[in-house]
């Protein structure tokens, strides 16, 4: 795989205040402690109340199924809001006024009016709060994925939101101690009435924040966005359906919800487990002994999440990227759950805080990193779509998570049941303590190392987050120079020719090869040599116009030099000239390019110093230009002009011009003045599929042939992407570019057609014209690994 990205300085650009983090870490901290509280106050229920284990599943059950299915409503009405303040603020204020009056009102259970209105008048006014809580939540959620577009200061705001949020989970627990402590309340349902007017009013209080204090722009006059009538929300079903669809066809985004469903519902299937453990097992059943060692189990893990966890994550992440960061912090985490196995030692209560801050990695480090890296995932659906949906894809990410957490209130009885631990009839001892602590440790060691499985493979790293940002902040300042596929026009290739193609032709046997056996032919035909490859000068971080140093032309050069006989330049400017003195040290033949367009002063610069080039004896091909009537800077007679002037000032080097075989095709007077005929053949993006691209490379190396008399043809571009956007069947990846490169030099070496790959290395900066797929055709990666290791 390759390295992420060391550690960087986020520009101040990109930078988000340091109170509008703190907002949104307030908002987290209601949306955590609501149910954090819920979940002590439910023990009341049943505890205190009386109700029946069916009417608790009930109300654990029905409420959360009910929050799922308004979550990505609230999602697509979320997304669409035109409004002078912003799509998302109005919601998360109403709905932090919804969840606190209505939580508040939910405890008001008074033992006198009975069991049956008890449980009705509760179900109704859960059902009102867990409404609140998508009108809440859902834009919220949101609110944060579009704060920053900046890789690392996404994790940032996530890590501080996380950080203020998990001292929920410290003060919670501390409910039980104040809930059953006859000098604070009588009771406990006493307790629950009181406090949860506190927790009501305080957390509405702070879930306000975020729509107060952060900053979004207006929306009011967008035009792109369905409008929110009553029948469309209604017939809105439809495109979350298709919305839901979209999502899960991201691999990126599919791995995060996998993984986190994985992750965050093994945990809770067990977590209630922990006040068994300590009381039955390391007090043997006596709850008046325990004391607090249960609320110091959450509370002090919680401390451990706060204050080391958080800040680590962010740290590590920052460091090595988010994909390793998740890896690693995972991966602490079960050296947690195996000690917790070791160190629920009898007796011994204070041991078990020892596996604390190594537990408190796998959950503490969760959402920090999964927030972020949704943040990431909706800059590749912009992409993709054109659209802007953190709402759906905050709706999705979280239905997830309360669908697993339904699923696992009923997995806890399951287990329980299926271990044979009941505390009434007094099974609390021996094999049901045995099989509760397995499952207390082995059940979220499996949910966590399938997590890390499904994420080794997560590929939208730092340099592709990167370079989506950048194709997106083009598209808005409206400086993208073309849409991918570029200038190319799909499917030209049928307008010239008729293009058979036989499912079963093959003739090189690469389309049912196993990927193994594609690496190892692809490094044989490799190592065996090409005719000729594109040079690619260019480090991560340059651009056009930027000077190059020969240093860095001659790294690159010696990388190379081993697996071709012919090297391909395209300018002989701002440090390009270098590249055929380079070549020739290295023992390579030079196509040397003078890169001419619209601006007549550059290119009085470029052919003259690829006429100096020339003279040197550095050049043993020479051409002039590089698709410039596809792209249409100059005219036929322009092209004409700039050929016969370096012919005759460079006798005895064959000249050219380089354009895409169709164009070439169309123009019999630029075929006519080349001494060679150089055409660009991309199959991939005329959107032919990888199977049989090779016939299609054929056609267009056969159609020019047709019109070029005598003249040598030569294959002077093409190549296949290793990865990013799709055109028609065409579909970048390893496979395919193996399967295209073994293709194209075994036919070239056996027609003795002169062919040069495109490209050597991977550039960055070719994202912001060709988009995703741009910067990703180099044999190379940017940093000079060869891909196929």
């Amino acid at each position: 795989m390759k390295a992420e990205t060391t550690e960087k300085v986020i520009p101040e650009k990109h930078k988000v205040p340091f109170g509008q983090k703190v907002a949104f870490g307030l908002g987290m901290l209601s949306n955590q402690m609501f149910p954090a509280a819920m979940g002590i106050f439910m023990v009341v229920l049943v505890q205190d109340l009386g109700f029946p284990g069916w009417m608790w599943g009930i109300l654990f059950f029905l409420p959360r199924v009910f929050d799922s299915v308004t979550d990505p409503i609230m999602g697509f009405i979320s997304d669409n809001t035109r409004s002078r303040f912003g799509r998302r603020r109005i919601y998360v204020f109403i709905g932090a006024i919804i969840m606190g009056i209505s939580f508040w009102i939910m405890w008001q259970l008074y033992r006198e009016n009975g069991v049956d209105y008890n449980f009705v008048y509760f179900l109704a006014w859960s059902i009102v709060f867990y409404l609140g809580l998508t009108i809440f939540s859902v834009p919220y959620v949101a609110m944060g994925y579009e704060m920053s577009d900046n890789f690392h200061e996404r994790t940032n705001i996530m890590a501080i939101a996380q950080w203020i949020g998990q001292w929920a989970w410290v003060i919670a627990p501390w409910f039980w101690v104040v809930m059953y402590d006859p000098d604070w309340f009588p009771n406990a349902d006493t307790a629950t009435r009181t406090l949860a007017i506190w927790v009501g009013v305080i957390c509405a209080l702070l879930a306000m924040a975020p729509a107060v204090f952060i900053k979004t722009k207006s929306t009011k006059d967008r035009d792109d966005f369905e409008p929110l009538t009553v029948s469309n929300i209604g017939g809105s079903l439809k495109s979350i359906l298709e919305g839901f669809k979209e999502s899960f066809q991201i691999k990126a985004f599919r791995k995060l919800c996998i993984s986190t469903f994985l992750i965050f519902n093994s945990f809770n299937t067990v977590a209630s487990f922990t006040f068994f453990i300590v009381v039955y097992y390391l007090f043997r059943g006596d709850a008046a002994a325990a004391g607090v060692w249960p609320t110091l189990f959450g509370s002090v893990g919680a401390l451990g999440t706060t204050f080391f966890v958080i800040p680590a994550t962010a740290w590590i992440s920052r460091k090595i990227g988010k994909r390793k960061a998740f890896l690693v912090c995972q991966g602490i985490s079960l050296i947690g759950y195996i000690l917790l196995w070791f160190l629920f030692v009898p007796g011994k209560p204070w041991l078990f805080l020892f596996a604390l801050p190594f537990f408190s990695f796998g959950i503490g480090s969760l959402f920090t990193l999964m927030m972020s890296m949704t943040a990431d995932v909706c800059d590749l659906d912009e992409l993709k779509t054109g659209k802007r949906r953190e709402g759906i894809f905050g709706a999705i990410y979280w239905w997830m998570v309360k669908f697993g957490f339904a699923i696992a209130g009923l997995a806890t009885g399951a287990i329980m049941t299926l271990v044979g631990f009941d505390v009434e009839s007094g099974s609390t001892f021996g094999a049901p303590m045995t099989g509760l602590r397995l499952f207390f440790s082995g059940l979220p060691i499996t949910g966590t190392l399938i997590a890390m499985a499904v994420m080794y493979t997560y590929d939208l790293t730092e340099e592709k987050a990167n370079e989506i940002s950048d194709i997106l902040e083009a598209r808005k300042s409206k400086k993208e120079a073309a849409p991918a596929p570029y200038f190319y026009k799909k499917d030209k290739l049928l307008a010239l020719t008729k293009v058979d193609v036989s499912m079963d032709e093959d003739p090189f046997g690469v389309n049912e090869k196993s990927g193994k056996e594609l690496e190892k032919e692809f490094k044989a035909v490799l190592n065996k040599g090409m005719h000729g490859l594109c040079f690619s000068p260019y480090l991560d971080g340059q651009n056009i116009g930027d000077q190059l140093s020969r240093d860095q032309i001659e790294k690159r050069m010696k990388v190379i030099a081993p697996y071709t006989k012919w090297v391909r330049s395209f300018s002989c400017t701002e440090g390009n000239q270098w590249i055929p003195e380079v070549a020739k040290q290295n023992g390579l033949s030079t196509l040397v390019g003078a890169w001419i367009d619209d601006d007549k002063d550059s290119n009085e610069e470029e052919i003259m110093n690829l006429i100096n080039l020339a003279n040197k004896g550095l050049v043993d091909i020479a051409a002039i230009g590089n698709e410039c009537l596809l792209r249409e800077e100059l005219s036929e007679d322009e092209i004409l002009e700039y050929i016969n002037r370096v012919k005759q000032a460079v006798p005895g080097i064959k000249v050219g011009y380089v354009d895409a075989y169709y164009q070439m095709y169309t123009s019999p007077k630029i075929v006519e003045a080349c001494d060679v005929v150089m055409i660009n053949c991309y199959p991939f993006w005329e959107g032919y599929n990888a199977k049989h691209s090779l016939t299609y490379l054929q056609k267009m190396h056969e159609v020019v042939k047709s019109i070029s008399g005598n003249k040598k043809v030569i294959i002077s571009e093409t190549g296949w992407p290793t990865d990013g956007s799709s055109v028609g069947v065409a579909e970048p990846s390893m496979e395919n570019m193996m399967k295209y490169f073994i293709n194209l030099n075994k036919w070239s070496r056996l027609e003795q057609v002169e062919a040069f790959y495109f490209s050597s290395f991977d550039e960055s900066w070719k994202a912001r014209h060709e988009g995703d797929v741009g910067a990703r055709w180099g044999l190379w990666d940017k940093n000079e690994k060869l891909k196929v290791c």
